[in-house]
């Protein structure tokens, strides 16, 4: 099983399978990704536990949540829930998801998706609030550069000649909100 796949059970309410799914998953996989799913299956998990009156293990999973904190940097941990917070909304609204977090050199694309014969190149920003400033001006002039290149090095990569634009997702909201708010800004202009 995947990462997608426990976020499904999770949305299913499967909280116990979604939890041991999440367990092998960062058995092997300590990153970011596999990080921000086993952190919200255990909080889950927590939930559960403590609705049912065992309190000893609802403990011993809050010791476990306290480890995985300090072993990933909370805004890596709401990074990854944005990226597949948006990747949710995307395949719901009948995008295919091709590739997430693609690399080209030191550049990244958050989501590269199709809807119909177009490509669409996702960049998501994440924010616990707005109290800052709006995540959409964090897409400002060097990102939106970087970003031009990694599209014409990924267009190049695969031999694409088709149709294609760049979006935005913005997700404001904290790590297991259940309606964060998520803003779907289509055909941003990259320069």
């Amino acid at each position: 099983m995947t990462i997608s796949d426990v976020y499904a059970l999770r949305r299913q309410g499967r909280v116990v399978e979604a939890y041991e799914t999440a367990r092998r998953i960062y058995a092997e996989d300590k990153g970011p990704a596999a990080s921000t799913i086993m952190y919200l299956t255990a909080v889950d998990m927590q939930q559960k536990l403590k609705d049912e009156g065992q309190t000893d293990a609802a403990d011993k999973i809050s010791k476990a949540l306290e480890r995985l904190l300090a072993k990933t940097p909370e805004h890596l941990l709401l990074g990854c829930w944005g990226e597949e917070v948006s990747a949710e909304c995307l395949s719901d609204k009948g995008y295919v998801i091709l590739e997430r977090d693609w690399h080209s050199s030191h550049r990244d694309i958050d989501i590269i998706a199709r809807q119909g014969d177009s490509i669409v190149f996702v960049e998501v920003k994440t924010r616990r609030n707005r109290d800052y400033t709006e995540p959409l001006q964090a897409v400002n002039y060097q990102k939106r550069k970087n970003l031009s290149r990694a599209v014409n090095h990924y267009l190049h990569y695969r031999s694409l000649d088709c149709p294609w634009r760049f979006d935005v997702i913005t997700v404001v909201g904290h790590i297991g909100c259940d309606t964060p708010e998520i803003n779907h800004v289509e055909d941003f202009p990259l320069l």
